[in-house]
């Protein structure tokens, strides 16, 4: 019997339902259920959008205790057909999750963003960029199983060609593997780019307040979907103009997940994430004398080598350091092989995902 939902057909396909979320939603579809996308969460209820429209629906169904698996943007959901109230039944295995810890003493996970394919770090030009924060970003976008992508923006405030290239290319140093646009809402330059990678999947769009995300999100979109303040002149930073997460589908090809601006991004478990950022120490590491080596002091080092030779940036050992140190810290606190259990989860969709729709493009 073939399905209702055949992604060959689903008007949610622009949202990015394939066939592997088709054989994940058999089951529901079969009890008579809709299939959906979170596109908003908020105190309890989300909105969710399906074949039939935007529907409004409680999660009081699937409200669990722990923070990482309730309702969040960008997840598949099995909705009830009608009720008043309507609820949501189930949420489907997610592929990807962006998760930060909090900054409550109990050190908890938070999820910003579910089943996402791109991570794009907003960093302005408009301040000094702090290659720490960027790094730290890019550790948790990794850990996510998302592709990270850096968007300087505000690029039209560095007229000087030679000097933007030079930005762009300390970031690039910092982001190893990772793409690196300057981009102008402004004046449009980047934008076209920009777009085409982001075309092909579902994109959450981080950074600080004031990192013009809302400018780039209108952009993008073609409209002015999301509020936007001016930043400070005295330092640039904005207000959290954006209060939620927002699911937005873009005129190109795939769909953008807006979020508030982020004042602290803690590290969550996060190891092989800050391993992908510092993929060079970790290359030199291999070459160490000792299997343990925490080179500080020991003899055979080759990261101290490559740091006296001037190889490595003394700032980079240094920043390695601390997110190591603080993402200890917070494995330390939690249910560490809960969290990893969760991940590897997320990784194995992600993977089962991706080869699905390569199979549907006949790569």
């Amino acid at each position: 019997m073939t399905s209702s939902v055949s992604p060959a057909a689903h008007p949610l396909q622009s949202y990015g339902w394939d066939d592997a979320w088709a054989d994940e939603f058999a089951p529901y579809d079969a009890e008579g259920l809709l299939a959906g996308r979170v596109v908003r969460v908020d105190r309890g209820q989300c909105d969710v959008v399906t074949a039939d429209g935007v529907l409004r629906a409680d999660t009081a169904f699937v409200t669990p205790h722990d923070p990482l698996r309730v309702v969040c943007t960008g997840d598949w959901v099995a909705v009830e057909p009608a009720g008043n109230p309507r609820y949501v039944r189930t949420c489907l295995p997610r592929r990807t999750a962006f998760v930060r810890s909090t900054s409550s003493k109990r050190s908890e996970g938070q999820i910003l963003a579910a089943n996402v394919d791109y991570a794009v770090i907003a960093v302005s030009l408009a301040v000094e960029l702090e290659l720490g924060r960027v790094e730290r970003f890019l550790a948790l976008a990794w850990e996510s199983g998302a592709q990270p992508v850096v968007v300087l923006t505000k690029a039209d405030l560095v007229p000087d060609p030679v000097t933007l290239g030079h930005l762009v290319q300390d970031v690039e140093t910092t982001a190893p593997g990772v793409a690196v646009l300057p981009v102008s809402a402004g004046t449009g330059d980047g934008l076209d780019v920009l777009a085409a990678v982001l075309s092909g999947g579902t994109t959450v769009l981080l950074g600080q307040s004031g990192a013009g995300k809302s400018t780039l999100a209108n952009a993008l979109i073609g409209e002015d979907v999301m509020h936007v303040q001016a930043a400070r002149e005295v330092d640039g930073k904005g207000r959290h103009t954006t209060t939620t997460r927002n699911l937005l589908a873009l005129p190109g090809g795939g769909v953008l997940i807006d979020t508030p601006g982020l004042r602290g991004v803690g590290l969550w478990d996060a190891e092989s994430g800050v391993g992908q950022v510092f993929a060079e120490i970790e290359e030199l590491a291999a070459d160490c004398r000792f299997h343990d080596c925490a080179h500080v002091a020991e003899p055979g080092c080759a990261v101290l080598t490559a740091l006296e030779s001037g190889a490595l940036p003394e700032r980079r050992l240094d920043s390695y350091r601390k997110l190591l140190r603080e993402n200890q810290r917070i494995v330390a606190k939690t249910d560490a092989r809960l969290r990893a259990e969760i991940r590897r989860g997320w990784k194995r969709k992600g993977a089962e995902g991706k080869a699905a729709m390569e199979a549907k493009r006949g790569r």
